[in-house]
């Protein structure tokens, strides 16, 4: 290699590794208080990784990677290359995670199943409604531990009910969920007897959904393991080819680079496609923010409706 293309590969290398630090160090230490955000916002923060607050572990993938891009372009001295090395580093194990995060959602619903129970429980025996959602965040299942002792934290500030139990339905963000915030929204507007009954008919309801879930996830099982077994299969056969030099040297030129991105492109593409075809469809919401709505919201009582 001459001269001159080792120090263009060099400050190729450099550019690159200076962008991915700089994303690195602006990407904030601890998490600020979260606002309330959209579901479709909450949605993009899953299928992009990295979106939120970065991690110890996270940061230490982003070192990586560049290390990764730089070692690739000063070996090579493709600049496509390099970019593949680095989403590499941080796309393989995030899709990994995609394709194995089947039961996730179940646990949760199962979560909020016994977090119900145990609240009608308490009320069914004499207990106040804001003091007992005080109290259950003790006992919290860890699924929703954080959910819950956010709720309690907002009701010992004196939240209004109403308004910390749906700001309690944004955090759940799960039809199921707002079904079990709509109740506990009309007994806190009601002060009736019937909230603990009502709370254990849809414990016993939720409890039927989770069985339910688990069967359809058990179906799905062979699909997420296909999936798992074409990316390592991909990821392995792509990394054995590059070691023969003979076979990947078209690509050293400027339409092979091209073709090259356009193939990675193709990969991931699919890998994105068949992600998005394991994942259950999400059930629409129906407690939604009719304030910040250009439409009308669904009909619904003013208890458990935000106005």
């Amino acid at each position: 290699m001459s001269g001159a293309v080792l120090l263009a590969g060099v400050c190729g290398a450099l550019l690159v590794g200076g962008l991915l630090l700089a994303g690195y160090g602006v990407v904030p230490t601890e998490a600020p208080a979260r606002p309330a955000v959209s579901r479709r916002s909450r949605r993009w923060r899953t299928v992009l990784p990295g979106a939120g607050p970065a991690t110890g572990r996270q940061r230490l993938q982003y070192v990586t990677a560049a290390a990764a891009a730089v070692l690739v372009w000063l070996v090579s001295g493709w600049p496509v290359g390099a970019a593949i090395a680095g989403l590499a580093v941080v796309g393989i194990p995030w899709l990994l995670r995609q394709f194995s995060a089947g039961n996730a959602q179940i646990e949760r619903l199962e979560a909020l199943q016994e977090w119900v129970r145990r609240t009608s429980d308490v009320i069914a025996a004499g207990g106040g409604l804001e003091q007992t959602l005080i109290r259950s965040a003790r006992t919290a299942p860890e699924p929703i531990r954080v959910q819950v002792h956010t709720l309690t934290a907002r009701l010992q500030a004196r939240w209004p009910t109403s308004r910390a139990l749906l700001a309690f339905a944004d955090d759940l963000d799960d039809a199921a969920g707002d079904l079990v915030v709509a109740a506990l929204l009309l007994g806190a507007e009601l002060r009736g007897p019937g909230l603990a009954r009502v709370l254990t008919e849809l414990a016993r309801s939720l409890s039927e959904d989770v069985t339910m879930r688990r069967k359809i996830e058990a179906d799905r099982a062979k699909p997420r393991a296909n999936a798992r077994w074409l990316l390592l299969i991909t990821f392995g056969a792509s990394a054995v080819a590059a070691m023969n030099g003979t076979y990947i040297a078209p690509y050293g030129t400027a339409v092979g680079q091209l073709v090259l991105a356009a193939i990675a492109g193709m990969i991931v593409g699919c890998l994105l496609w068949m992600r998005k075809l394991t994942r259950p469809a999400p059930t629409p919401r129906f407690l939604v923010d009719t304030a910040h709505k250009g439409r009308p919201a669904l009909a619904q009582p003013e208890a458990v409706t935000r106005r």
